[in-house]
């Protein structure tokens, strides 16, 4: 396995087969949310953070992160950190599939990984191993064209993506009409992260908005947010298919 940082018979009747079905889908498939921008500063690291953190707190996990960036902030932020969880994972990136197998086996639900903002072609490789990928987007023209040239890469490959709303302001106008423009390409999750300093002041040593002020805005906003996140990746879609026909 690569390192470790903080690593904490058949049975009969179709109703007992589903109920062990729908407890296979949550505890032993690894969903991978890769968080990707091809503009930086569009928030990235912070949504991996807290993310991967709002999973654990709701006892989703276990929850890992990789850092794929060459700066290094997501690491950094970890190495910050008291908590165990999430834990992270240090493969080089020619071996995370290889990496996400040995998480997968060991029963892993979540993989969150931090990403440059870049076009290369390792990028896009990387990209191929997701089941959901995260479109971190502010509401500016720049990141706007920037998120149009990342959901050309996504769509070409077929690859599941959301856009986010990122460091947005109460009643601006230009949220909405980058929302009017980003839901032309594809899905806008329904929750938006508000411009709070509060995601990056908890960062500073290694701690979410969410576990500074467990009721404040920052933390419902995360929670809502996982909520829309958990909704659309593709077990939860397995899990919601078995209720309906169990």
């Amino acid at each position: 396995m690569y390192p470790l940082v903080n690593e904490s018979c058949r049975k009969d009747g179709l109703l007992t087969r589903l109920q062990d079905n729908r407890l296979s889908l949550k505890k032993g498939i690894l969903q991978t949310i890769i968080i990707n921008s091809q503009k930086g500063g569009s928030g990235k690291t912070m949504l991996s953070a807290h993310l991967a953190t709002q999973a654990e707190r709701e006892g989703d996990g276990p929850a890992y992160i990789i850092d794929t960036d060459p700066q290094g902030t997501l690491t950094k932020w970890h190495s910050l950190r008291e908590a165990g969880s999430p834990q992270r994972v240090e493969p080089p990136l020619a071996a995370i599939a290889q990496a996400l197998d040995k998480l997968r086996a060991r029963g892993a639900s979540y993989c969150f990984v931090d990403t440059a903002p870049s076009r290369e072609a390792d990028v896009l490789s990387l990209l191929k191993l997701a089941d959901l990928v995260i479109v971190p987007v502010q509401p500016s023209p720049s990141d706007i064209w920037s998120a149009a040239a990342t959901f050309q890469l996504l769509k070409a490959e077929g690859i599941p993506f959301v856009f986010v709303m990122m460091r947005t302001k109460p009643n601006a106008g230009i949220t909405a009409q980058s929302m009017a423009l980003l839901s032309k390409y594809g899905q806008v999750a329904a929750t938006l992260v508000a411009d709070r300093t509060a995601y990056a002041a908890a960062m500073t040593d290694g701690r979410t908005a969410q576990e500074l002020a467990a009721k404040g805005p920052a933390a419902l906003e995360m929670a809502a947010l996982w909520k829309n996140i958990k909704e659309i990746t593709p077990v939860h879609a397995q899990q919601k298919g078995l209720t309906r026909h169990g």
